[in-house]
């Protein structure tokens, strides 16, 4: 790859501005570093897309042996891939922390045996607090549920007494804990009240749970999917129960851009994946070359989209969005 290149592919991850094409042909010269970065749910789920270009890149970019694998949802198989990855003598991890105790114990010992961890898309709910990971590239994720609810209560006019729902795909997934909570406590400052179900990660299922929903309480005043599934499918569920109430969500898909795009979503919190693939294995490789410091990177700034918004992204999604 020529020196151009790989300075306009740093550039772009925003890592170093200063040396960049020195760092980076460096980077090409050297032992590649090796990395496992290791996805909560299964190949099939789009969100996961960018993530993996992301880190591809990175990987190029940084002249890293990047393996991707999928815990399938699987806390016992994504605790044996990290072990695994232990086992095979990698520089580093970056793994999605889907839980808060599930893996604390394995992450821990792969830092203890000088292992770089990344945490990425899902953090413990406790931060560094709570588990050893060396840093973290996420969205913040409760704050967006919180803007994403507060936002919405001032454009749809709602207000005390009245019920919202909110279908969580994984609830106990600290995804879903986090945004979840965020828009909670937005509709608590206001007296709303929050109804919640499992959603579930099948898409027409989830669909046929959250129209079920609708018609058994028609005095649900607004609906907010949590995560790209109920996401989704929130538009067809609304249309499925015969109600016209205001929907708003997470993350990106063709379906969503469309739901924004014609009104019939007010807006999706997206919390560009491309970034959660990217930064860590480029930290990954300046942490196992350098001894610089993984830093934490809030990948959920200016998160909002909505009508206005959403035209621009939707050529980019399931590549940079």
């Amino acid at each position: 790859m020529k020196l151009r290149a790989l300075s306009r592919s740093l550039l772009a991850g925003c890592v170093a501005c200063v040396g960049v094409g020195g760092v980076v042909a460096q980077d090409q010269e050297q032992e590649p570093v090796s990395a496992t970065m290791i996805i909560y749910l299964d190949p099939s789920v789009q969100f996961f897309n960018p993530v993996v270009k992301g880190a591809q890149d990175a990987a190029a970019a940084f002249n890293v042996d990047l393996d991707v694998q999928y815990a399938n949802n699987d806390p016992v198989r994504q605790n044996d891939l990290i072990e695994s990855a232990m086992a095979t003598g990698v520089d580093g991890i970056a793994v999605a922390i889907s839980s808060s105790d599930a893996f604390d114990d394995s992450i821990c010992s792969a830092v203890e045996a000088g292992i770089i961890v990344i945490g990425f898309n899902n953090d413990d709910l406790e931060g560094a607090d709570g588990n050893c990971r060396q840093a973290y590239v996420g969205m913040d994720e409760f704050a967006s549920g919180y803007e994403l609810g507060t936002r919405m209560i001032e454009a749809f006019d709602l207000k005390k007494g009245d019920t919202v729902f909110n279908p969580r795909e994984i609830p106990e997934a600290s995804f879903a804990v986090a945004r979840g909570g965020g828009i909670e406590k937005a509709m608590e400052e206001h007296g709303i009240e929050v109804e919640t179900v499992r959603a579930g990660l099948d898409p027409a299922e989830a669909q046929n749970i959250m129209a079920q929903a609708l018609i058994a309480n028609p005095d649900i005043k607004a609906v907010f999917g949590t995560g790209s599934v109920t996401s989704t499918v929130g538009a067809g569920a609304i249309r499925d129960a015969g109600v016209d109430v205001p929907f708003g969500g997470f993350d990106l898909a063709v379906e969503i851009a469309d739901a924004v795009e014609s009104g019939a979503m007010f807006a999706t919190m997206d919390q560009q994946p491309y970034l959660q693939g990217y930064y860590p294995i480029a930290m990954i490789a300046m942490a196992a070359r350098y001894g610089l410091t993984p830093t934490d990177v809030d990948t959920g700034q200016g998160a909002f989209l909505d009508q206005s918004r959403i035209g621009t992204i939707k050529p980019l999604i399931g590549t940079y969005r």
